[in-house]
């Protein structure tokens, strides 16, 4: 049971419609994870890769004192193909990228107006694999150690065992209940500030499980999460995800065809014009799996890929509009 669940009018938040993102799991991959990232799904599991020893840079520069436990606060991918990918997101939404190589592996930050805003990792599939490149992300916590004993006491899997990075922190990574892959970062030079993104940047991510209700009161458990039920089609639930007055993700139905789409988290990166994006990124080589359409707060959202098969949707979100939930 959770410990708070309440129906609530939220000031400016803007909740992923389940009838829009239904529409699009059927044709949404799973993937497998590793640190540094480290993440290829398979069908309907994730199993750890071999470590990739990387040096990598830290969250903030320079470091901060926030930490805002609960919030989505990096996303890393691992593809076949990274100098495909830094021209995909590059000219999609304007990233920058500074390489670096360690151990023969390479890693790549992704920047934009001089803020981090994703991690790339090489991984090459090999012949026989049935993998796909996937966005993972990584969410604040004050303790892994133990989101750790927490999380396996209440049914997760660990994928990534805790380890420490230096100058990023102590990361872990875990395939929740339902199959659904996260990671856990607690950063060493404190979380991103609780400002809008602005577009090219990530600002929202949707569970999208079996069980949203049962999902909602394990990540409650790790991060001490309010949990709100907000409005759904029939025979769905839309759960709302919230820590310091601040929405933070959505806990959303999968469809009828669970059997062929394993629960995963989505990411969203915040945009002006979702179908011209939507347009742009077959452009350049990815694939639309579910076109533009409008939200239940009057702007668009579409679900797209990257050349190599990683998932992420686009969303338009108005300034107007804040995260913050009223009370």
């Amino acid at each position: 049971m959770h410990t708070q669940r309440r129906s609530n009018a939220f000031n400016s938040i803007r909740p992923m419609p389940a009838r829009l993102v239904h529409a699009g799991l059927r044709r949404l991959a799973g993937r497998l994870q590793k640190s540094l990232l480290a993440a290829l799904l398979g069908a309907a599991f994730a199993a750890p890769v071999v470590a990739v020893p990387l040096t990598v840079p830290s969250l903030q520069s320079p470091s901060n004192q926030e930490h805002h436990v609960g919030k989505v606060i990096f996303l890393e991918l691992v593809t076949p193909d990274i100098v495909r990918a830094k021209q995909f997101y590059g000219e999609l939404f304007g990233w920058t990228f500074h390489d670096m190589q360690s151990g023969g592996a390479v890693y790549t930050e992704a920047s934009l107006y001089g803020r981090p805003v994703a991690g790339l990792i090489q991984k090459n599939v090999a012949a026989g694999e049935h993998r796909q490149p996937a966005w993972l992300g990584f969410i604040a916590s004050g303790d892994v150690d133990a989101v750790k004993k927490t999380a396996l006491e209440r049914g997760a899997k660990m994928l990534f065992a805790p380890h420490n990075l230096p100058d990023r922190g102590r990361e872990a990574i875990f395939s929740d209940p339902q199959g659904a892959v996260f990671a856990v970062l607690a950063s060493s030079s404190g979380d991103p500030a609780d400002v809008l993104a602005v577009p090219g940047e990530w600002i929202w991510s949707s569970l999208i499980t079996s069980d949203p209700d049962a999902a909602a009161a394990f990540y409650q458990a790790l991060f001490d999460y309010e949990v709100f039920e907000l409005p759904a089609s029939p025979g769905t639930e839309h759960l709302m995800l919230a820590s310091e007055n601040y929405a933070r993700a959505s806990a959303n139905s999968l469809p009828m065809e669970k059997a062929i789409t394993p629960p995963h988290w989505l990411n969203y990166v915040r945009v002006e014009n979702a179908p011209k994006m939507a347009e742009k990124v077959i452009a350049l080589g990815g694939k639309v799996l579910v076109d533009a359409r409008v939200d239940r707060h009057g702007g668009k959202v579409a679900v797209v890929s990257d050349p190599s098969g990683a998932t992420f949707g686009l969303i338009e979100w108005p300034d107007t509009e804040s995260k913050e939930v009223s009370k």
